[in-house]
């Protein structure tokens, strides 16, 4: 005998003879199996398998008004996706109707008039399979929880890790330190009246920041010189795109390799005279040029050692202008209805990102590697 005790199981008879049923229940609960629901009526099978949620189904195939093999095909819908048995009753047994009812999804036949010591041993090795699966299930969701725990515990660690890169890449050009969050802020505003996914968009937020990683790479005396560039040291100062690209090269997840592609890409131009590989209008992705514009922005409207910041509608103006030359003038059109006085000023007060938002796209990018390596579209380009 199993060591798996199967009589606590719930049990559900339906059979319009009355006798069948009392002739089942007396077997059943002569072997303590006493959580039994039956009817005569085939047409309350459905509402007492909702309010029950039986572990096997006892049916008669031939009965008036609702036929078993309706009531079988009704079962197997309600129970998509979980291992429930439900043995059929008929006094015939041919192999057309074994295959028919088979086909239909019947788990096992007991043929009228039926043997109580048949009966007993068949139901319970199909409880027991039941049981199991059930354990099973259960095992298999608490496995998965805590995957789902630990793959955001990952994801608040990267997203840490993220922050911190993103202010070393502009801890000596920026003396707010401000500035990676606002473009994450803005490239994400952009990104979601663009049309993109919230995934997308909640990726884009993270990755934008980083888009001048490479700066890390370029000599204090030139990225803090306040006199125009000499052409020896602007050659310097582009370089940092490439070497932005080249730490995120090997990367394997898509948020990097979308870091990657904006760090690389975010100075071509729409028209093709950008850096550093001269592409041109859609042959940049879509995220780079949108850090692109709301980048050059950005400069315009914060002081750098290098420039002084200008008006807000002074900086609109001149995005506007570069429509079609430096930058997508689709991006430019939705940057310029989303980014009003009264938006730049809230993400400018508090260019704090989403902190939930975040860790749930990083926790989505996780699970599903491959299905973000899709976002193929980046930006344009803006001043260093």
């Amino acid at each position: 005998m199993s060591a798996v005790d199967t009589t606590p199981c719930c049990i559900l008879i339906v059979d319009d003879e009355q006798r069948i049923i009392d002739l089942l229940r007396e077997i059943l609960e002569t072997s303590g199996y006493h959580n039994l629901v039956a009817t005569t009526d085939p047409r309350r099978a459905a509402a007492l398998y909702e309010a029950h949620n039986p572990d096997l189904i006892i049916l008669d195939l031939h009965m008036p008004q609702l036929g078993g093999a309706e009531i079988l095909t009704e079962m197997r819908t309600a129970s998509a996706g979980a291992y429930l048995p439900i043995v059929v009753l008929t006094g015939d047994l041919t192999d057309d109707a074994k295959r028919s009812t088979l086909g239909m999804g019947a788990t096992d036949f007991l043929v009228k008039p039926f043997d109580s010591t048949e009966v007993l041993l068949r139901i319970e090795n199909l409880l027991l399979s039941r049981v199991l699966h059930k354990e099973l299930k259960r095992h298999n969701d608490t496995l998965e929880q805590r995957v789902r725990e630990r793959t955001r515990q990952l994801a608040e660690v990267q997203l840490e890790i993220l922050n911190h890169l993103a202010i070393v890449s502009e801890y000596q050009d920026d003396d707010s330190i401000q500035h990676t969050q606002r473009i994450g802020a803005l490239a994400a505003r952009v990104a979601r009246n663009l049309g993109q996914t919230e995934d997308q968009v909640e990726l884009i937020r993270l990755a934008a920041p980083l888009h001048d990683i490479g700066k890390v790479g370029v000599p204090n005396h030139i990225l803090l010189k306040s006199d125009k560039l000499m052409p020896s040291e602007f050659e310097i100062m582009r370089s940092h795109t490439t070497v932005g690209g080249e730490i995120f090269a090997k990367s394997k997840f898509p948020l990097l390799q979308l870091a990657r592609q904006i760090a690389l890409y975010h100075h071509e131009r729409w028209d093709g005279l950008g850096y550093p590989q001269k592409l041109k209008g859609d042959q940049i992705p879509l995220p780079a040029r949108i850090v692109a514009v709301v980048d050059a922005f950005d400069a315009l409207t914060h002081g750098r050692p290098y420039k002084k910041a200008i008006s807000f509608q002074q900086a609109r103006t001149e995005i506007r202008a570069q429509a079609g030359s430096q930058f997508d003038p689709k991006v430019v059109e939705v940057f310029l209805k989303s980014i009003t006085a009264e938006v730049f000023q809230e993400i400018t007060g508090d260019a704090e990102m989403n902190h939930q938002a975040a860790i749930e796209a990083l926790a989505v990018a996780s699970e599903a590697n491959a299905e973000t390596q899709g976002i193929e579209e980046v930006v344009s380009a803006s001043q260093a």
